[in-house]
């Protein structure tokens, strides 16, 4: 259940700064990794929020701008393809999360990392396995993320329409998979991916 029994545990001691922090975009086939990490008022209460992942669509973008609306401040990371080929998806991941803790305006007394692990780290972090499911501020940094990323897709999907990048955005469907076995892949595919046996390893 999503809810702020991690962050009041924290907020007991007499920490305030508390920030959730979560990424999208691991799995897909293209585009960048993105990380959001989020510091709610303990004061503040927002109705709905959830994993990310089951939320309609609609539904987070209107929590996306609740959030940002109430929310002690956001930061948001982003890890472009060509970094995700240079040093894998794991590191690239880490460095995104790194990046949305420092873009934050009031420093964090201590994270809360989506996942089972995290990088070294000057601040005091709990990392929590199915964090989006657990902790409400994990589940914000997850809605921010996700919409930042879709809405990075939406754009690209303009630049490269034969992908179907706005419905799939960038995941292996088995339209985007047709999409590469067709026309081969876009300046944004991660080469580094492995590719399912129908499509081969992208060049």
């Amino acid at each position: 259940m999503v809810d702020f029994t991690f962050e009041e545990e924290i907020w007991q001691r007499g920490l305030v700064h508390v920030a959730g922090v979560d990424e999208a975009g691991r799995g897909p086939l293209a585009g960048p990794v993105v990380a959001a990490a989020v510091i709610l008022s303990p004061t503040t209460k927002i109705h709905g929020i959830d994993d990310s992942k089951k939320l309609t669509a609609k539904r987070r973008e209107e929590l996306f701008h609740v959030i940002t609306e109430q929310a002690l401040c956001i930061g948001v990371g982003v890890v472009p393809h060509t970094v995700i080929d240079e040093i894998n998806i794991y590191q690239a991941t880490l460095r995104a999360m790194s990046d949305a803790v420092a873009m934050l305006i009031h420093v964090p007394e201590h994270l809360l990392i989506d996942g089972p692990r995290y990088q070294k780290s000057p601040i005091p972090f709990t990392p929590i396995i199915d964090g989006d499911a657990k902790s409400v501020s994990i589940a914000a940094a997850s809605i921010i993320a996700k919409v930042t990323r879709d809405k990075m897709m939406l754009e690209y999907n303009l630049v490269y329409p034969d992908y179907g990048f706005a419905k799939h955005k960038g995941y292996g469907t088995a339209e985007h998979l047709a999409a590469l076995r067709k026309f081969g892949p876009c300046e944004i595919h991660r080469k580094s991916f492995r590719m399912p046996a129908a499509i081969g390893v992208l060049p």
